[in-house]
């Protein structure tokens, strides 16, 4: 399951061994094509991954913080710690890779 981050509350990530936080917007159709991709990742690494999605429109603050200029951007956060990050659309394949990377 993704959750939905609100208030630019990353407390739950922050106290994740391993997440995902997918910065998105409404009206960006790559983020539309990404996301059942990651809620199928979701499902699959359930219990080894936990999954994140932040509008960027609603969580402005929170997306300066991290620097993001485009969206879809895909986050991993090791144990409270930014390890890796990548722009665009993704296959599932290689988004898989991406986060097994840091696994």
């Amino acid at each position: 399951m993704v959750k939905k981050i609100v208030n630019n509350d990353m407390q739950e990530v922050m106290s994740a061994s391993l997440a995902l936080v997918d910065f998105s917007a409404t009206w960006c159709g790559p983020c539309q094509m990404l996301a059942p991709v990651v809620d199928e990742l979701a499902e699959e690494m359930e219990g080894q991954v936990a999954f994140y999605n932040v509008d960027v429109d609603a969580n402005g603050e929170l997306a300066g913080q991290y620097n993001i200029m485009s969206v879809p951007s895909i986050l991993l956060f090791k144990n409270g710690n930014k390890v890796a990050q990548t722009v665009g659309f993704q296959s599932k394949e290689s988004l898989a890779e991406f986060i097994r990377a840091q696994m």
